[in-house]
């Protein structure tokens, strides 16, 4: 029999990201949410921690009323504490701290307002942390967090001495953080609950009066593959519950405001940046990452494992911008944004513009489409998209609020993406585009403002550490529960050979010279260059008019060993959603042709549907967006589609032929390895000869139609006026 206390922390972390369908979120609710609560409720002497991201618990305020009502209701009677957090869940090291202290703030008086909450905690998005957070989160009104205990082990500390909270300081302010129990993470709910109990009595029997925290995320009952049948219909979280009140002369189950109020901090502690222990393997470039799993799987059988380990960790998240340049090109677009609406707060802008534009900007740092590991969604087309869905729409609105009414264009010239060469920014009052002369020339973000689209939100596919997974074929999937980090699940058929690697990003205007005979199939496979310009540098210069801004990129390149001089310009014209692209190919031989073809990728526009495809001029349809198509005399190929309400219309000038293709990735997923359509290719290509003075040159237009979504917001805004 157990004598000693224990106080147990139950801190359940529930999160949707923005982006995410409704219908994910309502399967969570059903899943998950709702009936953890429904058998909460029950147990009258329990007490739980619970974070409710911002995205997901305004989603439940508007569809679940009744459910933040109970959640209220708990609170109110003591048995729920509500920890608070950055309002739309963002990795905070990635926020300039004015951010930072406006998410957490803004998020407080939302609980306190709509659930009655004194919210003295906070839930740290991902467990990402850096030690110079603590100043911005005591600014924040923060009064104690919690963090893995993976983080206090690479700090040096022992697992026996994390059974309490801690007190870091920076720049003389001090916080409380409590340790997180990675060994119940794994126990809780995959094994039976005796073996919880079972861990927690030899805790408090080494530790008596301890604090012990379990802090994870929600979905793990219920929501996770396989969870609802386990934690509900086999009766995992009851038979749990019912031993935490069997057992309630020796373990009390706490809030962290009771356990910060009445439990003394063991000490002081310095912990070093980190998240936790699985995420920093995700972090690592591939090739050390897989170095990092093998050595961690051969060490395993070893006697001294258990005491190397603690000093064994990975990679830093911020690494992940490294990892995903497009995550990198996000977290630009976000932090151009950030700055542009800090101006305007400066200079004295509107109170209700500057309130719409900066919950639009919030909502746009959400972390999820950022990274990537089991969870993490830069994979997922519509996470990225909402993304950056909200930073057009804060631009938008920073634009109305500056008086900018009437059509405009603008140009400029700056170290956008952090890489200190200058990229180019074209603007008008329908379009934003960027260039990386850099690199290839390429356009590599293309806004269309009227519906807060970026047509260039693409991945580019690259080799992962499950991949080697994958090229082992499926193994035989038993439906046993387990961590999502140990399940082989294979969500279609024979992705082992859809497994494909790119030699250079995905955007657009990236200028190919092909062999002669290649087929489309070869193209679409890769590897098939006889010029150096896909990623070299070009020459740039913007030229400017009142009423259109013009961007010329140059290249003095060599194609199977002769030099050839390519120069395209982009023109934008105030008003227009057409952009104009000239190229000019020099010093072309007089003797034979070249293969000349002009990579354009689309993304966003998502493949297999029938209300998304390519089509005609004269509105023939060709296919789905995902078709390959070979066009041999087509000059213009569009592509509708009509939920998202744009017409997209490549004009290709001249008598070119166009291949289409898909950019597929084979990625991982909560449910299991997966396919996901990333962009598709549109490559109008030539045969180029050179005129007496070996020249070459064709006019492409590129217009974005969007009066099907234009129109279609006109008439819901009659409905709602009349």
């Amino acid at each position: 029999m157990t004598t000693a206390r224990i106080r147990f922390c139950l801190v359940l972390h529930d999160h949707q990201p923005v982006g995410n369908f409704d219908g994910v979120f309502e399967q969570a609710y059903q899943d998950s949410y709702r009936p953890f609560l429904d058998l909460f409720e029950a147990y009258a002497d329990l007490r739980l921690v619970l974070h409710t991201s911002g995205p997901l618990l305004e989603w439940l305020d508007e569809h679940h009323a009744d459910y933040v009502d109970r959640l209220a209701h708990l609170v109110a009677s003591g048995r729920i504490e509500i920890l608070g957090g950055p309002f739309y869940e963002p990795i905070l090291t990635m926020l300039p701290a004015r951010d930072r202290i406006g998410q957490i703030r803004r998020y407080r008086a939302w609980l306190e307002e709509r659930l009655g909450a004194c919210v003295q905690g906070m839930w740290m998005p991902e467990r990402v942390w850096e030690p110079c957070l603590t100043s911005d989160l005591v600014e924040s009104g923060v009064r104690y967090t919690l963090l893995d205990d993976f983080h206090f082990k690479n700090a040096g500390w022992a697992e026996d001495q994390l059974c309490g909270s801690f007190v870091t300081e920076d720049n003389g302010r001090t916080l409380l953080v409590f340790p997180g129990s990675e060994r119940l993470r794994y126990l809780i709910p995959f094994v039976e609950p005796g073996a919880t109990f079972d861990y927690l009595r030899g805790v408090a029997e080494r530790e008596p009066d301890a604090v012990v925290v379990f802090g994870d995320d929600g979905e793990k009952f219920g929501t996770w593959p396989e969870t609802k049948t386990h934690v509900y219909e086999r009766g995992w979280l009851r038979a749990f519950l019912d031993g935490l009140a069997a057992n309630a002369d020796w373990i009390t189950t706490t809030t962290l405001a009771e356990a910060a109020d009445n439990v003394p901090p063991r000490g002081s502690i310095y912990i070093p940046d980190g998240c936790y222990r699985e995420m920093t393997e995700w972090a690592l470039p591939v090739e050390r990452q897989i170095e990092y799993e093998d050595m961690v799987h051969g060490m395993e059988s070893d006697a001294r494992w258990p005491r190397v380990r603690p000093f064994v960790r990975g990679g830093c998240w911020r690494n992940y911008k490294v990892k995903y340049a497009e995550a990198n090109e996000m977290y630009a677009r976000m932090m151009q944004t950030s700055r542009r609406l800090e101006a305007a707060r400066q200079s004295g802008i509107d109170p209700h513009l500057f309130d719409r534009a900066q919950r639009a900007l919030y909502r746009g740092q959400c972390n999820c489409g950022y990274w990537h590991g089991a969870f993490g969604g830069i994979y997922l087309p519509h996470l990225r998209n909402a993304v950056y869905s909200e930073l057009i729409q804060a631009d938008n609105v920073l634009d109305q609020a500056m008086g900018k009414s009437a059509p405009f264009v603008e140009s400029s010239a700056e170290d956008f993406d952090f890489d200190q060469r200058q990229e180019v920014r074209l603007a008008n009052d329908r379009l934003i585009a960027w260039f990386a002369p850099s690199a290839g020339g390429r356009m590599y973000e293309l806004d269309v403002r009227p519906i807060a689209h970026n047509l260039l939100a693409t991945l580019a596919r690259r080799p992962e550490a499950y991949h080697r997974k994958v090229l082992a074929g499926p193994r035989g999937n038993d439906h046993a529960v387990a961590s999502i980090h140990d399940r082989v699940v294979f969500k279609q058929p024979d992705l082992d050979k859809q497994v494909r690697y790119d030699a250079y990003p995905r955007k657009s205007l990236i200028d190919h010279f092909l062999p002669e005979g290649i087929t489309h199939q070869q193209v679409a496979e890769g590897g098939f260059e006889l010029g150096d310009f896909v990623t070299a540098a070009y020459e740039a210069r913007i030229r400017r008019d009142p009423d259109r801004m013009q961007v010329q990129l140059t290249r003095d390149g060599r194609v199977d060993g002769r030099p050839i001089r390519l120069t395209k310009g982009v023109t934008f014209h105030a008003g227009s959603s057409t952009m104009q692209i000239g190229y000019m190919l020099e010093n072309l031989p007089s003797d034979r042709t070249l293969h000349f073809a002009v990579e354009w990728n689309f993304a966003g526009l998502p493949a297999g549907a029938d209300d998304r495809y390519f089509h005609a001029a004269d509105g023939r349809r060709f296919g789905p967006l995902g078709t390959r198509l070979d066009l041999r005399d087509e000059e213009t190929l569009g592509l509708l589609d009509e939920w998202l309400g744009i017409d997209v219309r490549l004009s290709c000038g001249g008598s070119a032929g166009i291949w289409t293709f898909p950019i597929e990735t084979v990625s991982q997923s909560e449910g299991g390895f997966e396919l996901v359509h990333q962009s598709v290719v549109v490559m109008p290509h030539w045969q180029v000869r050179g005129d007496a003075l070996g020249r070459w040159s064709v006019v492409m237009e590129l217009a974005m139609d969007t009066s099907l979504a234009e129109n279609r917001f006109d008439h819901l805004e009659q409905i709602v006026a009349s």
